[in-house]
């Protein structure tokens, strides 16, 4: 007969709960005050949040761990905004198209996650993208079997644009030079044109 292990005091479960609870309105108000001001400090943070500095840093040791766990939570937001998408229904650009625009629409709500993709090192930029570029990837041999996609590229290259085509976006935004719509549009019609898409028009 196995143990049946003790369950937690109520008291105990009300503190974590609590606890979650705190964690989640620090990270909430992380995410929207940093896009809209990436200089805020931790006592901007925790005032946002309506919380003490000491809890934000009970939760969030260091700036840097704080604004680690904003990105992974636009990170994991972008992905699921990608597989939403359904980049395995239709056509291979018609589905690019999809992916551009569900990665972009995360990007303009959250334009810290550009900023920060810009300032990480390489490493860490990979390993941040690669559950995106893993499904990219997967609809870019697609497109190239069926002749939708230059087949002389490598598909290791062709992501590798479409990051960079992207921070050049993001780029463009940021710097007042483009307006949101318009950097979307050029993005579009870039990376398609790079892909090799027959009939990409202009932005």
């Amino acid at each position: 007969m196995s143990e049946i292990e003790p369950t937690q005091p109520p008291r105990r479960r009300r503190r974590r709960a609590d606890a979650e609870r705190s964690s989640a309105a620090v990270l909430a108000a992380a995410v929207a005050l940093l896009s809209e001001r990436p200089e805020a400090s931790m006592d901007d943070i925790a005032e946002a949040a309506g919380v003490t500095r000491q809890t934000v840093y009970a939760h969030y040791s260091s700036r840097e761990i704080l604004l680690g766990a904003v990105v992974d939570l636009a990170t994991r937001e972008a992905l699921a905004a990608i597989d939403a998408a359904d980049l395995d229904r239709g056509p291979a650009p018609e589905a690019l198209v999809r992916f551009l625009d569900a990665s972009w629409q995360t990007l303009e709500r959250l334009p810290l996650l550009g900023r920060h993709a810009a300032a990480a090192s390489p490493p860490e930029e990979h390993a941040r993208h690669q559950p995106v570029l893993d499904r990219l990837v997967t609809l870019v041999r697609r497109g190239q079997q069926a002749g939708d996609f230059d087949r002389e590229l490598s598909p290791g290259w062709l992501l590798a644009a479409t990051v960079a085509l992207g921070h050049t976006a993001a780029e463009q935004v940021a710097t007042g030079a483009m307006t949101p719509g318009e950097a979307n549009r050029s993005l579009r019609t870039a990376v398609l044109r790079v892909y090799g898409v027959q009939g990409a028009g202009g932005a």
